[in-house]
C-alpha cells in the first residue's frame, strides 16, 4: 500500500465562505499515482470544515443563512462562554461542528468516485487568516 500527503492552505477574506476544492484534490490524487484506494481531506483548524455537497450558489447561501440562524456571530461574552476567554469566534466552532471536520472519498481507476453532483468544499467560519487542509491519499 502507498500513501501520499499534501497540505492545502486557504486564506479566505470573508468570515464565512465556501470554496470548491475538488480540482485541487483531483490533482493531488493524479500526482499520487494511486489507482484504487481512498483520499482523506480534513480541516486542521477547529473553525473550518471540509464537506461534500452540490456546487450550487443558492444552496451555499442557504447554508450560510441556516448556520447563522443556528449559531449567530456575536463577539460579546454574554451569548457564548467561549468568548469569555478573550476569543470572539465561539459561533465558528459550533458551525464547524455542524458541517464536519473531514471527508473520505473512494478512488476508483485513479479518479474520485463521486455520486451525481458531489463536490468537495472547504468551509470557513472564522476567516481572514491562513488555515490548512490535510489531503492524504492511500491505496495501490
Amino acid at each position: 500500500m502507498k500513501s501520499h500527503t499534501e497540505y492545502l492552505t486557504f486564506t479566505l477574506p470573508a468570515r464565512m465562505a465556501f470554496e470548491n476544492i475538488t480540482p485541487q484534490i483531483e490533482e493531488i490524487v493524479r500526482a499520487s499515482g494511486i489507482q484504487e484506494g481512498f483520499v482523506l481531506c480534513n480541516a486542521m483548524h477547529i473553525t473550518a470544515s471540509v464537506f461534500i455537497n452540490d456546487d450550487e450558489r443558492g444552496l451555499h447561501e442557504d447554508y450560510k443563512k441556516w448556520l447563522e440562524h443556528l449559531a449567530p456571530f456575536d463577539a460579546s461574552p454574554q451569548r457564548y462562554a467561549h468568548n469569555r476567554t478573550g476569543e470572539d469566534n465561539a459561533d465558528a466552532h459550533l458551525k464547524r461542528q455542524i458541517m464536519g471536520r473531514e471527508v473520505l472519498v473512494a478512488i476508483t481507476d485513479g479518479k474520485l468516485d463521486f455520486g451525481p453532483w458531489e463536490q468537495i468544499f472547504y468551509g470557513e467560519f472564522d476567516g481572514r487568516r491562513p488555515k490548512r487542509v490535510l489531503v492524504k491519499v492511500i491505496g495501490e
